[in-house]
């Protein structure tokens, strides 16, 4: 594995590093506005919703590479501590991207990138009409942390398009297609062809108890073991040993003729089977009778 202090990779470097590593990344459309009224938007990958109670939002300008000045969204920000993040689906990456660009300051960035402004309820800066979410937010606070602004918001007031809910009024993952930047110029969207589920697990066993031989198999992958580890309770002894006598498990025995290792494989070969046709619970009978 290579290791990396950033101080000898470099600020660049490093960023790199990271931004590649840490994705897919939220995107942050933000809509700003100065003490004149003149409107900025800016995306920002930096970006994450982290508290509940309040609801906060926060994301990070940072400064320019070329001059190392404050990005207007900050400017705007310290005359009127008011934002709309308006949050990117797949439909409109191309001209998000075309909104980062370094135009100057004064120019609106929603007529350059070809986005529809509607005014906002709770707050000053306008809506990006095309986006299916926005949040309209109030600054708490600016923390300035080396080349960073971290830009700390309540959200006051949320709107999500009906055409991502669902009949009770939810957001309904399987309608949305969410984008998120990764590293270098590389983009995600998600959609149904990329999403699944994974149920909570109110307090699983454990992958520690498992059986040995399965917790260091070769052909169980790590999720394998997390769905099994995932289980409310052991399975029963009783269970355990009656599930020993299915024909399919004999015949693992017959053909390995008492070798542990070969009966291993057939028997974690089928726990796999069992796991990916969603049959957690022989999976499970299945994973304790190896030795």
């Amino acid at each position: 594995m290579k290791s990396i202090r950033p101080e000898d990779a470099g600020v660049r470097s490093f960023y790199q590093y990271m931004t590649s590593a840490i994705a897919p990344r939220p995107i942050a459309l933000v809509s700003t506005t100065d003490r004149s009224g003149n409107i900025n938007l800016s995306p920002f990958s930096f970006f994450n919703y982290v508290g509940i109670d309040p609801p906060i939002i926060v994301f990070a300008p940072n400064k320019r590479a070329s001059d190392d000045s404050y990005k207007d969204t900050v400017l705007n920000l310290k005359e009127v501590p008011e934002a709309v993040v308006n949050l990117v689906d797949g439909n409109m990456v191309q001209q998000v991207s075309l909104a980062s660009s370094a135009y100057e300051k004064g120019i609106n960035e929603f007529e350059k990138a070809g986005f529809t402004p509607v005014p906002s309820l709770a707050v000053a800066p306008p809506r990006v009409q095309e986006s299916p979410g926005h949040l309209e937010c109030r600054v708490l606070e600016i923390k300035e942390i080396g080349s960073m602004s971290l830009v700390i918001a309540e959200v006051v007031l949320a709107h999500f398009s009906e055409r991502i809910l669902d009949s009770k009024g939810r957001i309904d993952m399987l309608k949305t297609r969410w984008a998120g930047r990764a590293g270098g110029d590389w983009y995600i969207a998600s959609g149904r062809e990329s999403l699944f589920e994974v149920p909570r697990p109110a307090k699983g066993i454990g992958v520690d108890a498992l059986p040995l031989s399965v917790q260091r198999s070769a052909i169980l992958t790590g999720n394998e073991l997390g769905i099994l580890g995932s289980a409310a309770e052991l399975p029963d002894q009783n269970d355990i040993r009656q599930y020993g006598y299915h024909a399919l498990i004999a015949s693992f025995r017959e053909q390995t003729q008492g070798a542990c290792e070969n009966f291993n494989e057939l028997l974690h070969i089928r726990v796999k089977e069992l796991l990916a046709e969603g049959n957690v619970k022989e999976a499970l009978l299945a994973a304790f009778q190896s030795h």
